[in-house]
């Protein structure tokens, strides 16, 4: 199977090129610069030059491609509702180089604001009070697609998605308990967060894009729910400065724009998903992957 795959050198994008490699299919990347270039075809990938806003060059990968795999997203949190409408776009165009065809779309999404407070499932639709302001709505686009003939999927990721090279929401904490000397959690820090593996998330790419089906939401999810105080404590004991509480009024000041998540009660169930695709996370969890010391290692690269 020739795969063309979005934000093919980012984070987890490395991991999914690897991972369709691995298991003998081709894989087309998208590159937007010289120096993605050069990894994607270091990787073993073909490459395809290109970006989210080029459309035709959307149009070529996604033609020359038995499914396409899109990861890509443009992380600009000062400006989030401009990346959201570019993503919609990205995959509006790529839906329609695949209707009717047959060939899978599998989009990313996520499981933090789906249901807060409970277990989020596979079944539960997004809550389109907080996806109108903070949530990416690619689900929302690729679902709709399905009308259309398109064969559209969804793998929604948690919060975190850990592993070598992480520069999201925990790497994030680990700075910030730096520059403040101490690591903190708000209230009594029991509210949870899922996770996964950056390769256990690879995997289930591969296999949502082998058995795709029409309309499906796949949870990415290996950690159910890893208390927020627990995380708290692996960076306060690895960096030796104290574990504190905030309050819910202080965590604005404390976290910055990440005061809203670290209050966050969002896990997140992926049971369906396993018994639908048989996927089966065998990375450490991410208690287990603080531990192993990486993330302490080397300078934090902030989203």
């Amino acid at each position: 199977m020739r795969v063309f795959v979005t934000g093919a050198t980012g984070f987890i994008g490395s991991a999914i090129v690897q991972e369709f490699i691995g298991a003998g299919h081709h894989v087309l990347g998208l590159a937007r610069s010289d120096a993605s270039a050069a990894l994607l075809a270091a990787a073993g990938a073909d490459v395809h030059r290109g970006a989210l806003d080029d459309h035709e060059s959307l149009q070529r990968g996604a033609a020359d491609a038995d499914a396409v795999v899109h990861t890509a997203f443009i992380h600009d949190f000062g400006n989030f509702q401009a990346a959201a409408a570019t993503d919609v776009r990205a995959i509006e165009v790529l839906g329609e180089a695949l209707a009717g065809s047959g060939r899978a779309l599998v989009v990313t999404s996520g499981t933090a604001m789906i249901a807060p407070g409970r277990m989020a499932t596979e079944g539960d639709d997004p809550d389109p009070a907080l996806t109108a302001t903070w949530r990416r709505k690619s689900e929302e686009t690729a679902i709709a697609m399905v009308a259309d003939g398109v064969r559209a999927s969804v793998v929604r990721l948690p919060p975190s998605v850990h592993g070598d090279g992480d520069h999201g929401f925990v790497p994030r904490l680990i700075d910030i308990a730096r520059e403040k000397g101490v690591s903190a959690y708000v209230g009594d820090g029991l509210n949870r967060w899922a996770a996964v593996h950056r390769l256990d998330a690879a995997h289930l790419f591969r296999l949502a894009a082998e058995k795709n089906s029409a309309g499906a939401r796949y949870h990415g999810v290996a950690d159910e729910g890893v208390s927020f105080r627990a995380i708290a404590e692996a960076i306060g004991r690895h960096l030796n400065v104290p574990v504190t509480s905030k309050s819910k009024e202080e965590a604005s000041e404390h976290f910055g724009f990440l005061g809203l998540f670290a209050a966050m009660d969002i896990p997140a169930s992926s049971i369906a998903t396993r018994l639908q695709l048989g996927w089966r996370p065998v990375q450490p969890g991410l208690l287990a992957d603080l531990d192993r010391d990486h993330y302490f290692q080397k300078a934090v690269v902030p989203i």
